[in-house]
């Protein structure tokens, strides 16, 4: 089986630089939502068997688009276990207000989760927002899918991927973020344990750079 991650399209609260987490939410912006038609038809020859999407707005008109351009339409479930990390009070912040207050916590919630405060500011911990995703991960064990998308949030994407990829919490931003409109491909034959075939691709974006 694999698994195909999906970032939602940039959004308005992106381009302002907001933190957005699992309550705040705002449009995609205008050009964002042709690129992620192009995302869609960048992945139009690979058919899923299963869809699943947060439940957030922005999440859901991304889904939305990639499947336009699937040959054979698939039903969506919207799952609250997708949505994005829940930052407490961080909502809707601006984030370079927020790294003036918090420098500390900021550093650690962009380079080491180990050392992020979630109670500090009524966030979800680590723990729970990579839980969230691994028992929805899980259910799909005695499923005959063989290709699974499943569209959600930076944060929370990041640190579930990494997770289940088996890295403790201080490395899972190791690798950095996830960009908006990337997809990060997962292999797994039991739900378990996965291989990690492709990072944050957001190549397609370049080839139509080139087109144009």
């Amino acid at each position: 089986m694999k698994l195909y991650f999906v970032r939602h399209g940039k959004t308005e609260w992106n381009l302002e630089g907001r933190l957005q987490g699992a309550k705040g939410d705002s449009p995609l912006l205008e050009e964002s939502i042709e690129q992620v038609r192009e995302l869609g038809r960048y992945l139009s020859d690979t058919h899923f068997d299963l869809v699943f999407s947060s439940d957030l707005p922005r999440a859901k008109k991304t889904t939305e688009l990639i499947i336009e351009s699937q040959k054979n339409k698939v039903e969506v479930t919207y799952t609250k276990a997708l949505r994005e990390w829940n930052l407490g009070k961080l909502e809707g912040q601006k984030i370079s207000l927020v790294q003036s207050i918090y420098p500390q916590e900021m550093h650690a919630f962009r380079n080491n989760l180990a050392k992020f405060r979630a109670k500090d500011f009524h966030a979800e911990s680590v723990y729970s927002t990579t839980q969230r995703v691994a028992q929805l991960i899980k259910t799909l064990k005695d499923s005959d899918a063989k290709n699974v998308l499943l569209v959600g949030h930076g944060a929370n994407l990041t640190a579930s991927i990494r997770s289940l990829l088996g890295f403790e919490p201080g490395l899972l931003r190791k690798a950095g973020g996830l960009d908006n409109a990337s997809v990060t491909i997962l292999e797994t034959e039991d739900c378990e344990h996965f291989t990690l075939k492709r990072w944050n691709d957001t190549s397609y974006m370049d080839k139509e750079n080139k087109i144009s």
